[in-house]
């Protein structure tokens, strides 16, 4: 048996019958949660063996959707200024990001990938998911679908 397979599926204690179903899902988020969390630790150090785990979403972002504000990225990734710009500076100095003045505001920087960072990152980005295509084939690709179209249901409702 796995380690983070839990087959008593028996409620704990006090727990309700109606609510089985939401211990269920806190048991397998939080096993796909320490899961992500190793992934990402280690899509981190593919991009760069320095780079901080909790930089590397960053740096998804700003590979999906361009150049961006600073405190538009902190308010994504939900961290404050002063971790934001400990963590640009250090993606600065490893040579991933660029940073300028944002001609809107000249109190605001623009952040955006260089070039070398925008390779890195879609290198790392193209195995994860050849991973996943492994992982997942024997999956339907119905089934890959619904369960996307679920996650992100899931993250749009926790955004609220």
């Amino acid at each position: 048996m796995h380690e983070d397979t839990n087959d008593d599926r028996r409620p704990s204690r006090g727990v309700e019958q109606g609510d089985r179903e939401f211990l269920s899902l806190e048991r397998e988020l939080t096993v796909l949660l320490r899961r992500a969390r190793a992934n990402q630790g280690e899509m981190a150090r593919e991009v760069h063996p320095d780079l901080e785990s909790a930089a590397y979403g960053l740096l998804v972002r700003l590979e999906e959707c361009g150049r961006r504000r600073a405190t538009e990225l902190a308010a994504y990734i939900g961290v404050g200024k002063a971790t934001m710009s400990r963590q640009l500076r250090a993606l600065e100095q490893l040579g991933l990001i660029a940073r300028e003045p944002d001609p809107a505001d000249g109190r605001a920087w623009l952040v955006d990938l260089t070039e070398e960072g925008r390779r890195r990152v879609s290198r790392v980005r193209e195995a994860r998911r050849e991973r996943y295509v492994s992982h997942f084939s024997h999956w339907d690709r119905t089934e890959v679908a619904e369960l996307a179209r679920l996650l992100h249901q899931l993250n749009r409702g926790m955004e609220k």
